[in-house]
């Protein structure tokens, strides 16, 4: 499949052996480190957007609109692909305007986005499909990028991931992630279907529910079958979500998250967001003193960036 090269290599998969110290033992701890991707801070959906990028081109366009908060890492990300692009960038952005721009916010506008503030994340689909008329009436090309890029196109730069960790390491046993669109997550698990490894993945979701975010990731594995032109049916049904970890929503940190955002910086000297990756490795540290894997697995951290929200 065509894509636009954002990646410069593969990322570095680390050995987490003082935070397995500090946990008392038990499985071997990897990290995959997508979170040091240069390209624009990094993170998950510059994998996805190496694909979705490509298909803009395709079509012509001129202009990126897409949609996500305040903080959106998706949309300081597709910022950046229209920057480097030389195509303009609409983000339609739920939340209030920041008194003080920061952080993602921050990185938005260095980055010559054009930014429209909604009130609610039920507007974005409305505003969206507005903007897209308002710029074709002005002769523009626009480019739709969905929520997180999470497209089976998208989720294509996830498949192609779990083929770079093989050329890394073995097959480890469990993948643990966070969650919410979809598109990493359908990446992974259609990925690992298509390699026929026993790999589990696990999304630990960062704000809806289990059932909404299983759907969603079936619906995009079908779709990456249909693109790839191979049956992903039983990939479908072993999709698994864990919500236990949201706290009291998206964004807000926990005992947990605190925790664990802790342990990653001083075991390990590696940063975690509490909107994201925070939640996901406090339900990583909770599985392993709940004693839920065996002490000879592996188990991958595949770190999915964020950390331009520490600075909020």
């Amino acid at each position: 499949m065509p894509r636009t090269p954002l990646l410069r290599g593969p990322t570095p998969i680390d050995e987490m052996s003082r935070l397995r110290a500090e946990l008392g033992g038990g499985p071997r701890l990897l990290v995959k480190r997508d979170d040091t991707i240069p390209f624009a801070f990094g993170g998950n959906k510059v994998r996805k957007l190496e694909f979705v990028g490509a298909e803009a081109m395709a079509a012509g366009a001129d202009t990126l609109v897409t949609v996500g908060g305040v903080q959106s890492n998706h949309a300081r990300a597709t910022a950046a692909l229209a920057a480097i692009m030389g195509w303009d960038c609409l983000l339609i952005i739920n939340g209030r305007k920041p008194d003080r721009l920061a952080a993602n916010a921050l990185l938005d506008a260095l980055l010559g986005a054009e930014i429209e503030y909604i009130e609610s994340r039920e507007e974005r689909a409305p505003a969206a499909g507005a903007a897209l008329e308002r710029l074709r009436g002005e002769g523009r090309v626009p480019f739709l990028v969905p929520l997180g890029a999470s497209t089976p196109l998208g989720a294509l730069g996830f498949v192609r991931g779990i083929g770079e960790m093989l050329e890394q390491i073995p097959a480890p046993d469990v993948i643990v992630h966070a969650s919410s669109s979809g598109g990493t997550q359908a990446g992974l698990v259609a990925g690992c279907a298509l390699h026929g490894l026993a790999t589990r993945v696990i999304g630990v979701s960062a704000d809806d529910s289990a059932s909404d975010i299983t759907t969603c990731v079936r619906s995009i594995v079908a779709g990456v079958g249909e693109l790839l032109q191979t049956d992903t049916a039983a990939a479908e049904t072993g999709v698994a979500v864990d919500e236990a970890f949201v706290g009291d929503g998206y964004g807000v940190a926990t005992d947990g998250s605190r925790e664990a955002q802790h342990l990653m910086a001083r075991c390990e000297a590696i940063f975690v967001d509490h909107t994201y990756t925070a939640k996901a490795v406090s339900a990583l540290i909770a599985y392993i003193r709940a004693g839920r894997f065996k002490n000879d697995e592996t188990i991958l951290f595949w770190h999915t960036g964020g950390q331009v929200g520490l600075f909020v």
